[in-house]
């Protein structure tokens, strides 16, 4: 993979708007979603570090990552959901705060 990495489709704007010129190009399919799953990866990274101020923030960014990751694969964010919801129906999801430690 090329230096650089993944940003936010306004960030270039942003950029110009402070007066620089950044330096980009647009990701090919395979690249795209190499660099979707390394990003993903660096926002669960500053989440895990975060305080609990920054921490929704964190999650909003590890949310937007999923999303395109989601639809990189074809699926919306809806049937996302859709898929989450029955799995939390067949398994259950995390608010029980369940911890195993094996089988006796």
């Amino acid at each position: 993979m090329a230096d650089g990495k993944l940003v936010r489709d306004l960030i270039p704007q942003i950029i110009r708007a402070s007066g620089a010129e950044p330096m980009v190009y647009v990701a090919g399919p395979e690249e795209y979603r190499e660099r979707l799953r390394h990003k993903l990866s660096e926002e669960v990274a500053e989440f895990l570090t975060a305080d609990d101020s920054a921490a929704a923030e964190e999650l909003a960014d590890i949310l937007e990552v999923v999303h395109a990751l989601a639809l990189d694969l074809g699926l919306t964010p809806s049937r996302l959901e859709e898929r989450r919801a029955q799995k939390a129906a067949s398994r259950g999801g995390f608010a029980g705060k369940i911890v195993w430690t094996g089988n006796a």
